[in-house]
């Protein structure tokens, strides 16, 4: 189960992992990673089980599974195959939140005293590889709370690690002005909720293949695409979250698409302005709503 356990809620603590299993936060009795590469990670444990974790409250960099001896040191390279790795990656490129439970240890100062606390959704920004405190290959997924998620309690605050400053080409000599201390408001959103089962339905049709230009964007652990509502979701266009009103594109033409800047014609032909740029790679199980194509198009041709 993706997203929020029906019988938790954030902060929620539990004695025994045993528990978070029966509340629905966790599921595995012993390993940190539930989830594998087709469905995504549903959940982690942070419970300093790995030295080259990094506990930051509201920004976690967890480090993957594998590679460790009974005394919890890495004797050998992680890799991306894997199952709890490649369910991190899963839910890294398709956007899925994951559940984060954390255990007590010493070596974080958001950990709870004792047993398990269940502290909401995070999103999986980014992952990467490096070589670890022990000396072999490590993956590491950095991973943000959702807004909204209240942050844990610390003895003392945590600053984020240090980021080294890139080159920005063709800036001016006077950086721009920030603030030390950015205002925070507090605000309510109204979200629409779209279903990752019609997106990713919509995307394995494709093999993660754009519709419009062919492009598969391989990555470590897999490939990377974009889904894109032909008939918009929100106000005023209401269009419905179906997989006949999705294309699967890469993130140029999603851009693209999304601004109007190429648009599909009745009989599914790709145009660029006037220009026909050739026809919508098709797949036959995947029918397009040609409504939803002509509310788009007349949405930007008018």
């Amino acid at each position: 189960m993706i997203g929020e356990p029906p019988d938790a809620y954030v902060g929620q603590e539990f004695s025994t992992r045993r528990l978070a299993h029966k509340a629905g936060v966790h599921r595995p009795l012993q390993a940190g990673i539930c989830g594998t590469k087709a469905t995504g990670a549903e959940s982690i444990v942070l419970s300093g089980g790995y030295k080259d974790d990094e506990d930051y409250g509201d920004v976690v960099v967890y480090t993957g599974h594998g590679g460790q001896d009974s005394s919890k040191n890495q004797v050998a390279d992680q890799t991306l195959e894997d199952p709890g790795n490649a369910a991190l990656v899963t839910s890294h490129l398709e956007g899925l939140p994951v559940r984060v439970l954390r255990g007590a240890h010493k070596g974080s100062k958001y950990a709870p005293k004792s047993g398990y606390r269940y502290d909401g959704l995070f999103r999986v920004t980014s992952y990467g590889s490096k070589l670890g405190i022990d000396g072999h290959l490590v993956w590491q997924f950095r991973m943000e709370a959702y807004e909204g998620t209240p942050a844990p309690a610390a003895v003392e605050t945590a600053d984020l690690p240090a980021v080294d400053a890139l080159p920005i080409e063709g800036e001016s000599e006077q950086p721009a002005a920030g603030s030390e201390t950015p205002e925070r408001v507090t605000t309510t959103v109204q979200r629409i909720v779209r279903s990752s089962a019609v997106k990713r339905q919509v995307k394995a049709w494709h093999d993660n293949q754009c519709q419009v230009c062919d492009l598969r964007i391989e990555v470590p652990g897999g490939s990377y695409s974009e889904s894109a509502h032909i008939q918009a979701l929100g106000s005023p266009h209401n269009g419905p979250d179906i997989v006949a009103n999705v294309l699967c594109l890469c993130p140029n033409c999603h851009v693209m698409f999304d601004a109007g800047a190429i648009v599909l014609s009745g009989d599914l032909v790709v145009l660029k302005g006037d220009v026909e740029m050739g026809p919508l790679r098709t797949h036959p199980k995947h029918k397009i709503d040609l409504n939803c194509v002509r509310q788009h198009r007349e949405r930007w041709r008018q």
